[in-house]
């Protein structure tokens, strides 16, 4: 269906999680207000840390800092020429900076870029030889913020590679950092769980020294070896290009990850140019080394785009199971989907749940047999060309973010206003517009914008409970957990151009074991509108979204969700209008 007025029907429905791109994400942390400290290149670790007189260094910072508390880094350029320890042999590990002090749930401590400014660590003078790691980030509950980490290099060829940033703590945001010109991959998780890892670029990194073979282990995002039962990690809004190996590699982990939002491009290179060097997937989704793993858990990606890479633009690597690919675009890749999975006797299977996603130019897919697989462009038989696309053009992928921080809004491989792609998917849980979804990565929007999106752990919402991430599903740092009383609050500050009627989505989880629903009123600048029923959702890992209507005025508004029993709100994720 071609809908020619200005809105497309919105469909708002239950998720485990939900569409980046659907709503614009406001960056920031709803929490008591700590301390502020600054660290600036001209400082002196001796002085105050006051914004007059600066610290030098994040480690003086970090041995100040307390959970709920801010360091702000002012720009120019922090370098670093040595390791904070030695080197106990030519293949140990040191970090240049060690992150281990933790926060708490819903009062991280903040690393941030001072507003406006560009903070950047550049680790390429160190001579170390061994394994470097440049920020090695083992605390829990701390937010990384506009920092730019560069240059890690290896200075010798008997390790793998060094890493730009290493992480095996939990629950931690890294947002708007730029990883690139590392010896190894940009971002690494290692072990830890819950991360979040958001509107993040890595790029440029090629492992010339590797003891593999030079691009053998340089991606853009890994994560890897997490244990099972821990919070899942999400790529959100994240870029990977021009890196040796993979743009994104989650070979090895028993947790699952969600890649969502996101694009990868002409990894598998030397670095700028079209000489191969490694692996050279878009998108490596899972693996245990082409072995059969029973641990082996079900990742997503969705919404995401890979082209012009080496080889696959979205590959399952011989997972064991069928990972979850929705309402992705791959374009000149070879081949776009590769399902290669492997079976309990160790032999080559398709593995793999795919809907709504396009496959054009390259090698449409491969390996196929044994997926459950509809609804995309090689099953439905759609005429693919160019002109189903605004553009197809594979320039400007690296343009500047929107300020706001998430990803630039471009023509590329957006379908056009008379697309046959439009409305040609089926519904997988997630939001889209018009009768159907459209296929591909990009939801049509019939030129208006997408909601905006309210978190409940962003400032100047207020949450009468905590701020908690222990439940899966989640969107942002974290989830309002209202105290279990009467008129124990969620209250969020919207702001409308104009007058007038509102949809409103709250985005919530009632996991009460006795399946009672939760009450509340909604109140609007003051005034009781309605009254809403949060249902049971079965468990507290199972998110819906309430859909409301509220008439609001034009410019800043109150709604406030007020519990009228006793066990209070279901958790309040967000809140979109």
């Amino acid at each position: 269906m071609h809908v020619t007025t200005r809105w497309r029907a919105l469909h708002v429905v239950t998720a485990s999680a939900v569409l980046a791109l659907s709503a614009a994400i406001v960056p920031g942390t709803a929490a008591a207000a700590g301390n502020t400290y600054y660290v600036a290149p001209n400082g002196n670790d001796s002085a105050a840390g006051t914004q007059a007189a600066p610290w030098a260094s994040i480690a003086r910072a970090q041995s100040v800092a307390t959970a709920g508390d801010t360091v702000y880094f002012r720009g120019g350029t922090y370098a670093y020429t040595r390791a904070n320890s030695t080197c106990s042999s030519r293949t140990a590990r040191v970090d240049a900076i060690t992150l281990n002090k933790s926060g708490t749930s819903g009062n991280p401590i903040r690393y941030w870029a001072y507003p406006g400014e560009k903070p950047v660590f550049t680790f390429s003078a160190m001579r170390d030889d061994c394994r470097i790691k440049g920020l090695n980030v083992t605390g829990n509950y701390l937010h990384l913020k506009g920092l730019e980490v560069t240059g890690v290099p290896q200075n010798n060829n008997l390790n793998a590679e060094s890493w730009g940033i290493w992480i095996s703590g939990s629950n931690n945001t890294f947002e708007l950092v730029n990883t690139h010109h590392h010896m190894g991959t940009g971002l690494f998780i290692n072990g830890g769980g819950g991360n979040l890892v958001l509107n993040t670029d890595s790029h440029d990194n090629y492992d010339l020294r590797s003891s593999d073979g030079p691009g053998e282990n340089a991606d853009g995002f890994g994560s890897h070896y997490t244990p099972a039962g821990r919070p899942a990690n999400v790529f959100r809004g994240s870029r990977a290009w021009w890196n040796a190996d993979d743009g994104y590699d989650l070979i090895s982990t028993y947790s699952p990850v969600t890649i969502e939002n996101s694009w990868a491009w002409r990894n598998g290179y030397v670095p700028g140019t079209t000489t191969p060097s490694g692996n050279g997937a878009g998108f490596k989704v899972g693996g245990f080394g082409a072995e059969y793993d029973t641990g082996a858990v079900k990742h997503t990606v969705r919404f995401s785009v890979a082209f012009l890479n080496k080889s696959q633009g979205f590959y399952s690597n011989h997972h064991p199971v069928a990972n979850d690919y929705f309402n992705n675009t791959g374009f000149g890749n070879h081949p776009n989907f590769d399902m290669r999975g492997i079976n309990s006797s160790g032999a080559s299977v398709g593995r793999g749940n795919l809907r709504n996603n396009i496959a054009y130019n390259g090698t449409a897919t491969a390996n196929m047999t044994g997926t459950t697989a509809s609804y995309n462009t090689w099953n439905l038989g759609l005429p693919l060309s160019d002109a189903q696309f605004q553009s197809v053009s594979t320039s400007g992928w690296d343009a500047p973010r929107q300020a706001d921080g998430s990803l630039p809004v471009l023509p590329n491989l957006r379908l056009a206003a008379n697309s046959t792609l439009i409305d040609k998917g089926t519904n997988v849980g997630l939001p889209y517009q018009g009768s159907a979804p459209d296929l591909g990565a990009f939801e049509q929007s019939g030129g208006g914008p997408p909601p905006s999106r309210y978190e409940a752990e962003t400032a100047p919402a207020v949450c009468q409970g905590t701020i908690d991430s222990n439940q899966a599903g989640f969107s942002g740092t974290g989830f309002c957990n209202g105290t279990a009383a009467v008129g124990a609050y969620a209250q969020f500050t919207v702001n409308t151009a104009t007058a007038g009627p509102a949809t409103l989505g709250i985005r919530f989880a009632n996991g009460s074991s006795s399946g009672t629903a939760r009450p509340a009123n909604l109140v609007v600048n003051g005034s009781t509108v309605a009254t809403v029923t949060f249902e049971a959702t079965g468990s507290w890992t199972a998110w819906s979204t309430k859909t409301l209507t509220a008439s609001l005025n034009a410019g800043s508004n109150t709604i406030r969700l007020e519990p009228t029993a006793a066990d209070g709100l279901p958790n309040i994720d967000y809140l979109t209008l």
